[in-house]
């Protein structure tokens, strides 16, 4: 911190070179650009004020902190004013007096973002705000922002340096009555830049829940990154709030508990009205929607962090980005057939020739639209791979990457390659030490640059032709298939989805499933069709077991059953999830050996699907679409007849209908493991 702000950057009298917030934010930053922190002053005064307009920085306590990351600011910077007038930044309690200006540079590097977001937790401590307001010198306030001398001789709580902020749960409050322990509560706090608000917001949650003998724990979503909070954590909370201004990453985790959801300021100024708003819900019983659980296979490999595990993650995240793509471009396509015909390919460009009468016109559009949308499908699955891999600045590489492996048709293991040799390249680069004077031109064009250079001379030169033919082989080797050949990989395509329901393997059976789809070729669409029945069975059979034979069920999974019919006839996959979760044992094979009937006969009776997704709802757009159900039908039967014998072999208690029922499910539940 000592770096970052000194006496020259104090003005004890701030008041009598500006009146308003856009003077005071030039008078502190030409004390910046005079001592070179700040290469273009009106550029960086342009970025505060885009920052200011995105959302007031006046707090309460008469509290102004103005900030942003600008490509203008060559290293972290503070620069601190006070006004015995006062100067308005938006603040409900009226003007401030305490001013903070913080210059982040547009790639400054976590630890100095930590420094700059323990200050803001320090801006919440009554005492260090009353210190500087009783500082005399310029040298004596900039000592105590930097944390060079304690703001009091009496202060028993603020740490002698600066913390780097943490997502680890906050002080517990005082030990509750044996009977009852405290309510928990787990917070999420964001900003637009991720500097200031954020931190202060987390620090005022916390402060407010040991004041109310409220244990909180809050995941600190800043521009330094965060660690998501402990998933035992979440689970014993009782309630959520989300103080933010940006969407909160990986929402889903905290679903089904009372939720309070307010911006970031909230969380600053009136954090214990929130804890009593979360604890009025949590005691109605108000909760959101539970979100899904994970797979069995999710679950039971996701504590580790290894490389396999991060592997798994940076693929997903391409994947994730790319089906929306896959089913907006591939329904678009598969309508284009069904109006315009299997000649609607030929057709001649909708700008050319198009007649608002007639259907193969419309057809031909439809089939040209969703053409462009799958051109889509590998730039973007390796320029979100990249992005999981090294944030936003993969993005421009596994692009690049993604398009040059489209151009030399290198398909979809050519943006595979892309995707990771762009995430790799990005991480390099972020691990090489730069002069401060080029940390800020670093994100917008060094590293785009460097790694596009790097990326597309291995795409190009090195990687990309031995892909490209690996990648036509495996096309070539699809339409060849016949036969046993194809019975077989339709055996191993329904085992895959069926494994770990919606889990790594259904993804990857399913992303080479609509892989080739692109290629347009009779074998892809056998592929696509098989993987979309098979994927259909778990969820499936699990309804029609909990149909023929519910007493096998507890009430819940009966429950659960219904809703089943509906998943499994959409292709949700992991509308099993529930059963499989309950008795993995048992379920996991029966749905496996489910899929492998349905994926052996949907190669076998020729089935074709051009639709990515859809379930039952995309038939008109299948090949041989009464054959096709046939499978589905007898995949289910199968599946549904395997876990109804496994279940009925192992020890029933009959699940009584009086007021203990809901102990028997329990005691059932407990038999199934």
């Amino acid at each position: 911190m000592s770096q970052m702000i000194s006496a020259e950057l104090v003005d004890l009298e701030l008041d009598r070179a500006a009146d308003s917030k856009e003077a005071a934010a030039r008078s502190l930053a030409e004390r910046m650009v005079a001592l070179g922190r700040v290469t273009d002053l009106d550029g960086f005064l342009a970025d505060v004020a885009a920052r200011e307009a995105q959302m007031p920085t006046g707090l309460d306590g008469g509290i102004g902190i103005p900030h942003c990351r600008s490509a203008h600011v060559t290293e972290p910077t503070l620069a601190f004013g006070r006004s015995a007038a006062g100067i308005d930044f938006g603040a409900p309690d009226g003007p401030a007096d305490l001013i903070f200006l913080i210059a982040a540079p547009a790639g400054a590097d976590d630890a100095h973002l930590s420094i700059l977001s323990g200050l803001a937790r320090q801006l919440m401590d009554a005492d260090f705000t009353a210190a500087l307001r009783a500082a005399t010198t310029a040298d004596e306030a900039a000592a105590l922002i930097a944390g060079e001398e304690a703001a009091t001789a009496t202060r028993d709580e603020a740490p002698q340096a600066v913390p780097e902020p943490t997502s680890a749960p906050a002080p517990q409050a005082p030990a509750a009555p044996a009977a009852d322990r405290p309510f928990r509560i787990v917070a999420v706090t964001s900003c637009p830049t991720g500097i200031a608000h954020t931190y202060m917001a987390a620090e005022s949650l916390e402060r407010a829940g040991r004041a109310e003998g409220v244990e909180v724990s809050v995941e600190t979503q800043g521009s330094s990154g965060f660690t998501r909070l402990d998933p035992d954590v979440i689970v014993a909370a009782d309630g959520v709030i989300f103080a933010h201004d940006v969407p909160v990453r990986d929402k889903e985790r905290f679903a089904g508990k009372a939720t309070v959801d307010v911006g970031v300021k909230a969380g600053v100024n009136r954090p214990a009205e929130l804890i009593a708003e979360v604890r009025d819900k949590a005691a109605r019983g108000e909760i959101t929607e539970a979100g899904a659980k994970p797979s069995p296979v999710d679950a039971a490999g996701e504590p580790g962090e290894g490389y396999g595990t991060k592997l798994r993650k940076w693929l997903m995240s391409g994947v994730s980005y790319m089906v929306p793509f896959v089913a907006a471009g591939g329904l678009l396509i598969a309508l284009g057939f069904a109006l315009g015909g299997y000649k609607v390919s030929d057709a001649p460009s909708a700008m050319d020739h198009f007649l608002w009468t007639d259907t193969s016109s419309w057809g031909a559009l439809l089939f040209q639209v969703g053409g462009v949308a799958f051109k889509f499908l590998v730039p973007v699955l390796a320029g979100y791979i990249a992005y999981g891999m090294a944030d936003r600045p993969g993005l421009v590489p596994g692009f690049v990457g993604g398009a040059i492996a489209l151009d030399i048709k290198a398909g979809f293991l050519g943006g595979l390659a892309a995707g990771l040799i762009a995430g790799a390249v990005v991480m390099a680069i972020q691990k090489v030490k730069i002069p401060v004077s080029l940390r800020g031109i670093m994100p917008v064009v060094v590293i785009p640059l460097i790694s596009s250079a790097v990326v597309g001379f291995l795409m190009f030169l090195v990687i990309g032709e031995p892909i490209s033919k690996l990648q036509s082989a495996l096309t070539s080797w699809l339409n060849g298939l016949n036969g046993t050949n194809v019975i077989v990989l339709g055996v191993i395509l329904g085992l895959m989805m069926c494994f770990d329901l919606g889990g790594p393997l259904n993804k990857v059976a399913y992303t080479f499933a609509i892989g080739g789809l692109a290629d347009g070729t009779a074998g892809s669409f056998k592929v696509m069709a098989a993987v979309m029945a098979a994927g259909m069975i778990p969820p499936l059979s699990m309804a029609l077991a909990t149909t023929v034979r519910g007493r096998l069920f507890t009430r819940t999974e009966r429950e659960n059953g219904k809703a089943a019919w509906v998943l499994g006839a959409s292709f949700v996959t992991e509308g099993a999830i529930p059963f499989a979760a309950a008795d993995p044992l048992r379920v996991i094979p029966s749905a496996m050996a489910g899929g492998a009937v349905t994926g052996a006969l949907s190669m076998a009776f020729g089935c074709t699907l051009r639709a990515p997704h859809g379930g039952i709802f995309v038939v008109p757009l299948i090949g041989n679409a009464l054959l096709y159900l046939l499978a589905i039908a007898a995949g289910t039967v199968v599946s549904a007849a395997l876990v109804v014998l496994l279940k009925g072999l192992r020890k029933q208690r009959p699940e009584p209908e009086s007021a203990e029922a809901g102990s028997a499910e329990k005691r059932e539940v407990a038999v199934a493991a």
